[in-house]
């Protein structure tokens, strides 16, 4: 790890990862301008405390060719004696490098976090409510909106010292729910810079959970990834922390839950269904106090859909579609999305077991319940469903349903290019 970044480690990192500056930039959650201005610096400049934290991070969830190839080119660089400031402003101790993927000592033993009423849960109830029917790409630029113009200048509005933690809180939530929504809409750079800041906004807001959470988040991502092993290193991360209290049930399940997807990833049968088995027995666990009105939930719906994922991974397509039937039986069709996933996921194992007619039915009833559901997710799934029904394409009901697919693709999929297009960024990015 890196004791002190500059514009060296910056440069070092960036071109390990065969990243442009601006996809760089991205990831830590701040403006090209800044990443050029590091790296022009050398190591006569020192980003300040919070982006060294997101160095940090993304250092710690790198693979290891990338840890290999980041230390070959430190050796490749000269390394001069800082002369400069930080960044021109002294912020306080560059965090040491256990603090990466750790929340801070002074969160593990802060009180419970306060049940809130106030403003900014109840937006996040709302968006968390629309985004189940609507899906995120319809709201991301709301989320980033509120953000900018609610949340914002309570953090940098002039003179004015925040010393309220609840503020920082909002601000980790509502940036964390931005990053599933941006995940949502095909904009995984993004969500990943939304994880990671908001992260580190979560250590300053002293919510313990909220920080396990995002953990938790920023696995799920990985795994979208296909980084089986950065998935398993940020949920053993959340893991140490929420070992410190207070005790959450749910984000135990979950952590085990992204743990055993990551196992099953790498093929191991046996150890995925003794993580799974162990997030079935954290569901009947109590919790240690009110959890955080930031978190959000995760039932044995939540569970059978990881445990669906897991079976797919392992080519286990009959245990799969026994978990997609217990998804439906537990979401209601009002839960559009979580409802939709359900019968994806009881598609794609018919498919593979040969039942193509009758993935077809399933198939026309989620192309009529997801019209109007903005999610990238859903459009790529549906992509994929018609490319495994090809062999059966002689049969007429599957002839049929791919036909349908393909209309309904071609109606979708300009939306979803626009949501993940410059003019969408444009519009969710304030000026």
């Amino acid at each position: 790890m890196v004791q002190a970044w500059s514009g060296r480690e910056v440069r070092a990192l960036r071109e390990s990862q065969r990243l442009s500056i601006r996809e760089f930039a991205q990831r830590i959650g701040v403006s090209e301008r800044m990443v050029s201005r590091w790296e022009a610096g050398g190591a006569n400049i020192r980003p300040r405390p919070i982006n060294q934290e997101g160095l940090d991070t993304l250092l710690a969830a790198a693979t290891d060719d990338e840890r290999s190839r980041f230390a070959a080119r430190l050796e490749a660089f000269p390394s001069p004696e800082p002369t400069s400031e930080p960044e021109a402003i002294r912020t306080g101790p560059t965090p040491p490098p256990s603090a990466a993927l750790r929340l801070q000592p002074h969160a593990a033993t802060a009180a419970l976090p306060k049940r809130n009423d106030g403003p900014d849960v109840l937006a996040m109830q709302a968006f968390r409510s629309a985004d189940r029917q609507v899906g995120g790409g319809h709201l991301y630029t709301a989320v980033v909106k509120y953000l900018h113009t609610q949340v914002g200048p309570r953090l940098f509005g002039g003179n004015l010292v925040v010393e309220d933690p609840a503020v920082f809180t909002a601000a980790a939530g509502l940036t964390e729910m931005a990053g599933w929504m941006a995940h949502d809409a095909g904009r995984d750079d993004r969500a990943y810079s939304h994880f990671l800041r908001a992260f580190h906004l979560s250590k300053a807001g002293q919510d313990r959970q909220l920080g396990v959470h995002i953990l938790a988040s920023l696995s799920h991502l990985a795994h979208h990834r296909v980084d089986p092993h950065g998935a398993v290193r940020f949920a053993q991360a959340g893991q140490d922390a929420l070992a410190e209290g207070p005790r959450n049930p749910e984000l135990a399940a979950r952590l085990l839950a992204m743990k055993a997807r990551g196992r099953a990833a790498l093929g191991d049968d046996r150890e995925t269904r003794v993580l799974l088995g162990q997030a079935e027995a954290a569901l009947g666990g109590l919790h240690e106090g009110a959890p955080s009105d930031w978190v959000s939930h995760f039932d044995r719906g939540s569970l059978a859909s990881e445990a669906a994922r897991c079976m797919r991974q392992l080519g286990k397509p009959a245990e799969a579609q026994e978990h997609a039937q217990l998804i439906l039986e537990l979401r209601p069709s009002s839960r559009t999305r979580s409802h939709a996933f359900g019968q994806l996921f009881l598609i794609a194992s018919l498919i593979e077991q040969g039942e193509a007619e009758e993935a077809c039915r399933v198939t026309r009833d989620v192309i009529n319940s997801t019209q109007s559901l903005g999610s990238q997710l859903v459009v790529q799934q549906l992509r994929d469903i018609h490319d495994q029904l090809s062999p059966y394409a002689d049969l007429p009901t599957v002839s049929e349903t791919r036909q349908l697919l393909a209309d309904t693709l071609r109606q979708r999929v300009w939306l979803q290019l626009w949501i993940s297009s410059d003019a969408f960024e444009a519009q969710a990015t304030p000026r």
